[in-house]
């Protein structure tokens, strides 16, 4: 029978468990009020031809912050995508709040809470960063909420101070690091329950590293259940309260980030 070494988290400590290759694997985790956010439960999506999940199951309770981390390839980010409708998924399933969500269009999973922040920074580069903003809301400002938008735009600029200061800027003009809180920042906008992030810490300075992770930290208070994909497990060891590693496409372990990094003998992600 074909085994795999995979790490199991029970109350805080890190212990090794054998578990069968088949086994679709990680069973829910419940948050200290007994809800389960997200789960994928033997999940395989491909790009065309290749296959770029095999069978991924993982769990969020509310109001945790879990990270993906692993070798480029695989499957971080692809796990992402499927979770917010990008990549078809082609066998398992993926729950929210107890209900199926794969196979439901991008409209309907914002709709339902669930925000995507893409690696790439996407914003509109000759609007204002205000302009930006704003258009997270668009979904809620069809239903008035003004009081609440007005609100949640003052905690983004709380958040991050420079786009109060740059509000009015083109956002084109902005650094790498300005550019990713404001991705943050409009996703924020959109009043997400889940917030999906690729690599928030990807060619940023170490100080603006810091900064964003703090601001993600932060969000936990604002009741937002975060999943994000990592390179640097360092930075994100002091933000996750846990972390899923992958290979090839496939979950192999689970525990603490840090622990996570002596399991893989994985130096190669510290940034």
């Amino acid at each position: 029978m074909d085994h795999r070494r995979r790490y199991a988290t029970m109350r805080g400590s890190l212990q090794p468990t054998l578990v069968n290759s088949k086994d679709t694997g990680e069973r829910p985790v419940a948050s200290e009020d007994g809800s389960v956010v997200l789960e994928m439960r033997g999940v395989w999506a491909s790009y065309g031809p290749f296959t770029a999940l095999s069978g991924v199951s993982l769990a969020l309770g509310h109001g945790e912050i879990v990270a993906l981390i692993g070798p480029h390839g695989a499957g971080k980010s692809a796990a992402l995508k499927a979770i917010c409708g990008l990549l078809p998924v082609t066998q398992g399933e993926i729950l929210y709040n107890g209900g199926r969500i794969d196979g439901l269009s991008i409209e309907k999973l914002v709709a339902l809470g669930i925000s995507y922040v893409d690696e790439q920074r996407l914003i509109f580069p000759s609007m204002s960063v205000m302009d930006n903003i704003l258009l997270g809301t668009y979904a809620r400002s069809r239903h008035g909420n003004g009081a609440a938008i007005a609100e949640d735009i003052g905690t983004v600029f709380k958040l991050f101070p420079v786009l109060d200061e740059r509000r009015k800027q083109s956002a084109g003009t902005l650094s790498g690091g300005e550019k990713q809180m404001l991705a943050i920042g409009r996703a924020f906008m959109s009043a997400p329950r889940l917030l999906l992030l690729d690599c928030p810490s990807l060619r940023l300075a170490p100080i603006l590293v810091k900064a964003v992770m703090s601001a993600i930290s932060e969000l936990r208070k604002h009741g937002i259940t975060t999943l994000l994909v990592e390179q640097n497990v360092r930075a994100v060891s002091h933000i996750a309260d846990r972390g899923y590693f992958m290979e090839k496409g496939e979950v192999v372990a689970s525990g603490r980030p840090a622990e996570l990094l002596s399991w893989s003998n994985g130096s190669r992600l510290v940034s």
